[in-house]
């Protein structure tokens, strides 16, 4: 199969896009964050059904990636949670060791280089500066609306580069 004749890509975010963080929001709230005790509890994130269901959607015209800034250490516990939510296989895409730059430029850097090859047909993410920033690159995006904001995540993603 040619680039040209292979199937779009759909992307997906994982935390408050697929997954709810809510219960483990508390580990970022004290100071200093505990970051080992945040992403220890990821395996317990509830499904959120309207980006499960999504995502399965998508499967059908499109292969799946999964695009996190969640860090590379997760990968193990991250792959467990997308079967055990009987998800679609697909790449997962995670931050890189003592990456920290911003959300949306690491994202952003990504879809360009799976854009590179594969047509995007659509990158679902909750973070609105993530959102942003891919719109303005020229990918389609379905902002997730679906989950409690968190200034504490988005202060992680953005200010911190840990999610």
């Amino acid at each position: 199969m040619t680039a040209d004749n292979l199937r779009p890509l759909a992307v997906f975010d994982l935390d408050n896009t697929l997954a709810a963080t809510a219960h483990r929001q508390r580990f970022l709230e004290r100071r200093p964050k505990d970051w080992d005790a945040f992403f220890a509890a990821a395996p317990d994130d509830p499904p959120l059904d309207e980006g499960i269901a999504l995502c399965r959607e998508a499967a059908e015209e499109c292969d799946v990636v999964y695009l996190t800034g969640r860090p590379e250490r997760c990968r193990r516990d991250t792959l467990a949670w997308l079967a055990a939510q009987g998800l679609p296989e697909g790449p997962v895409h995670m931050r890189r060791h003592r990456d920290f730059r911003p959300a949306r430029v690491t994202k952003v850097e990504t879809l360009r280089r799976l854009g590179a090859d594969r047509a995007i047909r659509v990158l679902v993410d909750d973070d609105p500066l993530v959102c942003d920033a891919a719109e303005e690159a020229g990918f389609p995006v379905v902002r997730a609306g679906w989950a409690t904001p968190s200034e504490e995540l988005r202060e992680a993603q953005e200010k911190e580069g840990r999610t």
